[in-house]
Order: structure tokens, then sequence, then C-alpha cells
């Protein structure tokens, strides 16, 4: 039977359990629009910017089982949600790009948009196909979106020529959909020898990064079995519930808060699961990981990149972590519950938060303030969507996340702008649940107009935006070994403006004393299905615990000469001015 492309590829994605698609009508999707305006299934969500449907797609893939899809233009289309796609891709989150693209069956050059959109994004995705035929639409389209969630998922490019979605051709036959399996590869002796290795050790420690999400129950029964201390990376805040009291924070290092770093400071083992060990997690590769480190993660590659691991475990993480804890079971008996590491924690944890509410904010809001009231207010499943800067640093110190899946947030890519958009996505795929973000001012200017879609759809949103008028992660590093900031003042910005213009509600918040109303009303105007802006008026002068060891732990790896340079530098500016 002969079908144009168009048809054929959304019945491909209907087959996928694909519900919603982000991007923006082009000449060259056209066809793929007026199909997917006809489905009963899928919803086409008009973006603002395909920056924006990118990120879009990756909340709604980090925070559900669907599958977070992309129908854009080429070349522009595609180089504005290149971002996006990069953050998935470095972040393992699975996504569906589907692009159209220049007509293939006229002997003709310089066609709009001709660009070879394969070489520019090969470096951002996991692979990239171009269909030359109708019947080889479907079985594209399920190749792609096995590979985007086989082994580490992460984004896959297809292309499909403007010419095959207009016309006709030959479908073939629909083959049933791919089904994932959980892998796990790793041999029965290095289970064995893994928990041999944590059985003996006198101070075992976890260390969970993303991939551990869907591990809740094994990682928190091997932390119980055997009584040992959990620290996060920072994209995975919440693959343990911050309530239990074996949980530390995020990071173990020099940049990690006092109740992780003490907690680790006599780890002789360490089970890392679904981390890479980058440069975030670690504070700019400031720890000190132990010799006896057990690595279980999906993706080989990260074996022994920055840290040699003694026994490595490739595989699913609930599934190598199922057959590890089986084998604790077996080998040995369960440690008594350790009150005095138990209670350590819970002390560090309150004196740490104490130390925060202590500190002097003037007439402006203490983040502490901030968020010990939204942690009172908000449901433990509600979603958290953080943004890049450093807000994301105060909400990893200050605020317990006690669900999985129940707070994402950019990393290693680092794309600013990234909430505001994110938190549709989230949104959409979990209707029932609430979703709020919290971003800094620099990255709301990025994508806020993006809040026009969130209103045009319906979305009770809250947009909680620390305003301080600064990029201030990035001018807190430049303010210790420069002692100037230079280019990173953002200048006045009245964000009532933005309310106004997107058809959100706005809040203002210039002091502690009107939080918890402030979060009550916000809360409550969602409801109606209005996204809502709470401008915070926020009090950066105070560093995180992630700043101060950062940069630390980067200017003693610097040689002394240059140590010595920015030194000088700094103290002759400091007296000059």
């Amino acid at each position: 039977m002969k079908r144009t492309g168009a048809w054929i590829a959304v019945r491909a994605l209907e087959a996928l359990g694909i519900k919603y698609t982000f991007g923006i009508p082009g000449v060259h999707n056209t066809e793929l629009y007026d199909e997917l305006n006809s489905s009963a299934q899928i919803t086409p969500v008009l973006v603002t910017h395909e920056g924006g449907a990118a990120f879009m797609a990756d909340g709604m893939s980090r925070t559900s089982d669907l599958t977070g899809t992309l129908v854009i233009v080429p070349a522009a289309g595609a180089t504005h949600a290149a971002s996006g796609i990069g953050e998935a891709f470095l972040d393992g989150v699975p996504m569906l790009v589907i692009c159209g693209g220049i007509r293939t069956d006229l002997d003709k050059r310089y066609q709009l948009h001709e660009l070879d959109q394969h070489a520019f994004l090969k470096p951002l995705t996991k692979a990239t196909f171009l269909v030359t035929r109708h019947k080889d639409i479907v079985p594209t389209l399920f190749k792609a979106w096995e590979i985007a969630h086989s082994g580490e998922p992460g984004p896959v490019f297809v292309e499909i020529p403007v010419n095959l979605q207009m016309f006709p051709g030959e479908a073939g036959d629909m083959p049933l959909p791919p089904l994932i399996a959980r892998l796990q590869r790793t041999a029965p002796a290095d289970i064995r020898s893994a928990a041999e290795m944590l059985l003996a050790a006198r101070h075992p420690a976890l260390f969970l990064g993303w991939g551990a999400r869907d591990a809740a129950h094994e990682t928190r029964a091997i932390a119980e079995f055997l009584q040992a201390p959990v620290a996060t990376t920072l994209q995975g805040l919440s693959v343990f519930s911050a309530a239990h009291p074996l949980h530390t924070g995020f990071s173990f290092g020099a940049a990690a808060v006092p109740a992780a770093r003490n907690a680790f400071a006599d780890c002789d083992c360490m089970l890392a699961v679904g981390t890479r060990f980058a440069e975030i997690a670690t504070g700019s590769f400031g720890v000190t990981v132990p010799p006896n480190l057990i690595h279980a993660d999906i993706n080989p590659a990260v074996f022994n990149a920055n840290y040699p691991a003694r026994v490595s475990l490739e595989g699913d993480a609930r599934a190598v972590l199922g057959l590890l804890l089986e084998e604790l079971q077996h080998m040995g008996a369960a440690r008594q519950a350790n009150a005095e590491l138990q209670q350590r924690i819970q002390r560090d944890k309150i004196a740490y938060n104490e130390e925060w509410l202590r500190h002097d904010s003037g007439d402006k809001v203490n983040p502490a303030v901030f968020f010990n009231a939204l942690r009172a207010a908000v449901p433990d499943n509600a979603i958290t969507v953080v943004d890049d800067g450093n807000h994301t640093y105060l909400t990893a110190e200050l605020f317990p996340v006690r669900c999985p899946k129940a707070l994402i947030v950019p990393t290693d890519f680092n794309s600013m702008g990234y909430a505001v958009p994110a938190a549709i996505g989230a949104k959409l795929a979990n209707p029932d649940r609430e979703v709020f973000a919290i971003v800094g001012d620099g990255a709301f200017t990025m994508t806020c107009m993006e809040i026009v879609s969130a209103a045009r759809l319906g979305l009770g949103l809250v947009y909680y935006v620390f305003h301080d008028g600064e990029l201030s992660q990035i001018a807190q590093a430049q303010e210790i070994p420069f002692n100037r900031k230079p280019c990173t003042a953002l200048g006045a910005i009245d964000f009532s403006g933005v309310a106004i213009a997107t058809g959100a509600e706005y809040i203002r918040v210039p002091s502690n004393a009107g939080v918890p109303q402030a979060i009550a009303r916000a809360r409550e105007l969602a409801t109606s299905g209005r996204p809502v802006i709470v401008d915070l008026i926020m009090d950066y002068s105070k560093r995180t615990a992630f700043t101060q060891g950062a940069v630390k732990t980067n200017f003693k790896r610097l040689p002394l000469a240059q140590r010595l340079r920015m030194v000088t530098r700094a103290v002759k500016r400091k007296i000059t001015g």
C-alpha cells in the first residue's frame, strides 16, 4: 500500500507510544505536522525556540517512561535544538530528534536549509539516520528509539526528506515495536568479589549517580545491610531519599557538605553506581577514592576513566545490584544499625542548616529560609526542575529530595536556560504531580519567553527565580582570583514585565518575611492552570560548600608560579581598588 512518508512516520511514532512532540513547523516538516494534527494519540506542542523544545523533551524523558520527541526543521532548527540535544547526550537521557530534510529528488544545490546535519550532530547523538525510502521510515524510527533507550540512553537523530513526507510510496510492513531488556553482563565471579570486598570493609560507603535512578530499593537495601553512608552526584540527587538516616548529601570530598565529608572521611571501600566520577560530581576531582573501588555502570567506557576500580560491574543498575544484594545476603549477615554514624550525619545536617540560618542576609531572602519553607510546603513527590548556576548548588545543599526522579538538573553539558522549558516537559508527562522550577535570574532570561507555551497549554507551573542581578556562580569564581567580576552584571530587570508578556502570575518576595506566604499563594494560583513567577530577591553573599571547595581544589592544582601570580594580582587589585 502506498502512503506518504508523513503518514508512515506518525503511525510509527504512535506504535512507539509517543504522546507529545516539541518543535516549530517549517517548510520541511509541514506534512509531518499536518499528520500529527490528525493523530488521536500525539499532541504536537508549539515552542518559542527549538532549544526550548529539546529541554522540554529532556524533562519529559527524565521524569517519566515517555520518550521526549522533537519534530524540527533542518539547519536552524537543528542548531537551535543542539544545546538540549547535547545536554541529553552527556546526561544519558533518551530522546528522538525527527527532522525534515531538503528534497532528495532534485538535482539542485543550495536548497533552503541545505546543511550536512549528520556531521554537525554526530558528536551530540548516539546515532544519526538519513531515510531514503518510504519502506525504511518505520524500521529506522524503531531502530532509533531502540538505540536511544539501550545501554546508556541518549538522543538519536532521524532526517526524513520533505519529498518522502509529501509524496506517496510503498509503506512496507509495520513490524512490532522494539523492547528494551535490562542489560547485565557482569560475571558471577565479579559479583562475588564485590560482595567480599564490601563485607570485609570497616567503613564501606555508597556513591550514587543518575544511573541508579531505577534501583532505589536495591541501593537502600545494600546501604542498610552494610550500614554504609550514601552520597550522590548532582544529577543523582533524587536517587536516594534524603530522609534516610544514611543519606549524607551531594558529593563526598572537599566540595561536599560537612555530613558527607565527615561520613566518607574514613571510607575504605566504595560502591559507586551509575556515576562517571565527572568534574562536577567530584568537586573538580577533589575527592579521595579508596583503592577498593567497586564501580557499577551500564557504560563500560566509564570504568577507570578517572579513578581505577578494583572490580567493575557492567550492566543496568537494578539488575547488577539485585545480584550483589543476593550475594551479600548469602555470604554474610546484615550489620547492626550504626546509631553513632546516623546520629553524626543528622547532627552535621542540622548544624549546616543552622549555619545558613544564622547568616545575616539583611533585607534580602536567605536561601535556607526559602528552602526550609519550600520543603515544608510541597509534597515529597513534587518534581523540582533546577537550572545551571549558583542556585543549583544551593538547592543541592539545602533542599532535601525524598523521592526517585523528583529532581532533575542539567549536568556535565551544563546548559543554562534548561529549567523553564524542562519544567513544561515534566508537567506534561506528570499532570497529576506538582512541578516547579528553581532558576537563577541569568538562566531565566535565556528561556523565560517559553512560559508563553506553558500558559497556552494551561500548565500550573511555579518558577522560583533567584534574583540577584549577576551571573553569580561565575561572579563568585571571578571575585576570588581576580578581585573583580567582569561581564557578569545583568543590570536591572523587572520580571513583572515577563509575567505580563507571557500570561503568567507574578509575586515579588523582597525579604524573608514574605517567603512562606509567597510559596502558599504561588501554589494556590498554579492549581488554576496558570504559570506563576515568584521573584525572590536573593542573598548570595554566603558561598556554598561546593563553590568554596571547588575553588580551593582548582587553585591547589595550579603550578606554584601561577598560584603566586594569581594571589599577587588579587592582592594588588584589592589594595589599589
